[in-house]
């Protein structure tokens, strides 16, 4: 059965969806941050921000391999939430219950109406995959008439982060239950990022399913996770025929060989 073939039951079966990231195919050019930025409402940063407070809910960073040239190589990492699936770190210290895990997708969620604002969440995070909003949202005059209906703006003094575009799941079970069926097909349901990936970089998917693309590059045997030793169980997976890109998982890379891209 072909990627595009496989189905989701929406009443039944429980998916597990996640991604794969194609090192070796990523290019570094921020399509997927601005595809992000534009589906899940996220505003301009105002001139007294600075790199970090911004908000992107993926965020393309470059590394190196540290050698002088002509020995020195780089590599661009896309990390947004790893949507964690074992003792999820975020979910075990908030106190309000403002995160969880969707147990029919495996989504890692995030309900800015129950945040207080408090961060514990942002600090439990070893990926360093979520942000605090410091303002309110402003947009520059007239684009507030074309963001997206579909994702409501968050205000100052909640966290957000990563969702794999879960509005874009119900949109697509909307459409099934409307053309009378109880199944989504598999290329119903992409994030932004993945949509709006150029060099195919990216793969999304139900990892429950054997025969979908996102599961096979998995399982494939350069394919990692980042800090995989930690136990999370993350469902983002990494992949590299590069074994000094592999090995960047399992180690903190100085701040003199990372920078953000965006």
């Amino acid at each position: 059965m072909s990627d595009n073939k496989s189905t989701a039951n929406v009443s039944t079966r429980k998916a597990r969806y996640g991604m794969a990231v194609d090192l070796d195919r990523c290019n570094g050019c921020g399509a997927c941050m601005l595809a992000c930025s534009v589906e899940n409402n996220i505003p301009p940063l105002p001139e007294e921000a600075d790199d970090r407070k911004g908000i992107t809910w993926i965020r393309v960073y470059k590394a190196s391999n540290g050698d002088a040239f002509p020995k020195a190589r780089t590599v661009f990492v896309p990390v947004l939430c790893q949507q964690c699936g074992h003792h999820t770190p975020c979910v075990s210290v908030c106190p309000q219950q403002a995160v969880d895990v969707d147990p029919a997708t495996g989504i890692v969620g995030q309900v800015p109406e129950r945040c207080l604002g408090c961060r514990y969440c942002m600090a439990a995070c070893p990926y360093h995959a979520r942000y605090f909003n410091w303002w309110d949202p402003v947009w520059p005059k007239g684009l507030e008439k074309v963001l997206n209906p579909a994702v409501a703006p968050r205000m100052r003094g909640v966290v957000e982060k990563c969702n794999l575009c879960h509005g874009r799941l119900h949109a697509a079970r909307a459409k099934a239950a409307a053309d009378g069926r109880r199944e989504i097909q598999a290329d119903e349901y992409r994030p932004a990022c993945v949509e709006a990936c150029p060099t195919r970089a990216l793969t999304f998917g139900d990892l429950n399913d054997p025969a979908s693309a996102v599961a096979q590059a998995a399982a494939g045997q350069t394919s990692f996770r980042l800090l995989q030793a930690l136990g999370t169980d993350s469902k983002i997976y990494y992949i590299s025929k590069r074994r000094w890109v592999r090995d960047l998982a399992e180690r903190q890379v100085s701040r003199r060989k990372e920078e953000a891209v965006g």
